[in-house]
C-alpha cells in the first residue's frame, strides 16, 4: 500500500512540474536548416528601412549577431504587430525579436527570455494643438485625441494612463505620426526614443512635453511555449552579450546618437 502511494505521489509530482518538451527544440531546427527566421515589425529605431530598402536598426543588429553566433543565416519576416504572436504560434518564424515588451497577457501565450533591454513610453505632441500641456493630466481629457499603434504596449500604456482621452488606432507608427503632423491629433504615444527623435527632427511643429518617460518595461525575445532548450540558449546568449558589451554598445548607437539618420530614406 505504501509503495503504491509513493508511485502515485511521484507521478503527481512529475505532472505538477509542467509539460515536458517532447519535440525537437527550435534551436535544433535552426541549426539543421542553417537559418533563423525572425519575426519583426518596423519601429524607429528598433527596425527600419534604409535608402536601399535594407532593414537596419537595434533589433536588426541584435538578430544578425545572434545568427552569427549560432553559425547560421538570418531571415527577417516582417509582420503586422497586431498579428505577430499568432504568426509565431503557427510557425511562420522561430522567434520574435522586435522590441516586444514583456507583459502578463503576452506571457500567457508565449515564453519570454530574460530582458535584453528596457524601454519606456513617451509622448510627442503637436505644438499648437497641445500648447501649454505639460503633464499627463493635460492630455487625459475627452476632447484630447491621442494616436497610437494598435496591439502595442504603447496602446496599453496610453489607455491606462490616459483613460479619459479619445484614441485613434493605427497599424503602424508612420500613420499615427502623419495624423500628428496634419494636426488631427494632439499627440502620439510611442516607445522611447521615437517621440524625442520626432521632436528633434521637426522642432517647429512637434514637442515632447513630458520631462521623463512615464513607464518602464522589460524587452525580451519571444518563443513558443514548451521549448526549454530554446529559452536556455537565448538566456545565456543574452548574458554573454551583456558581458562583452555588445548590447550596451548597440543600444548606445541606435538610441543615444543620430549617426544613423542619414542612412534612412
Amino acid at each position: 500500500m505504501r509503495r503504491w502511494l509513493v508511485c502515485v505521489t511521484t507521478v503527481l509530482v512529475l505532472l505538477g512540474s509542467g509539460p515536458l518538451w517532447a519535440g525537437e527544440s527550435v534551436i535544433e531546427t535552426i541549426q539543421k536548416k542553417g537559418v533563423i527566421r525572425v519575426g519583426m515589425s518596423t519601429f524607429v529605431p528598433w527596425a527600419m528601412r534604409d535608402k536601399t530598402g535594407e532593414l537596419v536598426g537595434f533589433e536588426i543588429d541584435v538578430a544578425r549577431q545572434l545568427a552569427k553566433d549560432m553559425g547560421v543565416k538570418v531571415e527577417f519576416v516582417p509582420t503586422n504587430w497586431s498579428g505577430i504572436i499568432p504568426a509565431l504560434l503557427t510557425g511562420k518564424f522561430d522567434v520574435i525579436i522586435g522590441g516586444m515588451g514583456v507583459t502578463p497577457v503576452r506571457n500567457l501565450k508565449v515564453n519570454f527570455s530574460e530582458p535584453y533591454d528596457f524601454t519606456g513610453m513617451s509622448l510627442v505632441a503637436h505644438r499648437k494643438k497641445a500648447d501649454g500641456f505639460t503633464s499627463l493630466a493635460d492630455f487625459n481629457k475627452k476632447e484630447v485625441t491621442i494616436a497610437v499603434r494598435i496591439g502595442t504596449t504603447a496602446e496599453m500604456a496610453a489607455k491606462k494612463y490616459l483613460p479619459d482621452a479619445t484614441f485613434k488606432l493605427f497599424e503602424n507608427e508612420s500613420q499615427a505620426l502623419q495624423e500628428l503632423h496634419l494636426g488631427r491629433v494632439h499627440g502620439v504615444v510611442a516607445s522611447a526614443p521615437l517621440p524625442r527623435f520626432q521632436a528633434l527632427k521637426y522642432p517647429n511643429k512637434l514637442t515632447v512635453p513630458l520631462k521623463e518617460d512615464f513607464t518602464r518595461e522589460p524587452i525580451g525575445l519571444a518563443v513558443r511555449k514548451g521549448d526549454h532548450d530554446a529559452l536556455n540558449f537565448f538566456n545565456n546568449w543574452i548574458r554573454a552579450k551583456q558581458s562583452d558589451g555588445f548590447l550596451a554598445e548597440t543600444k548606445h548607437y541606435w538610441f543615444e546618437t543620430r549617426e544613423w539618420a542619414e542612412r534612412l530614406k
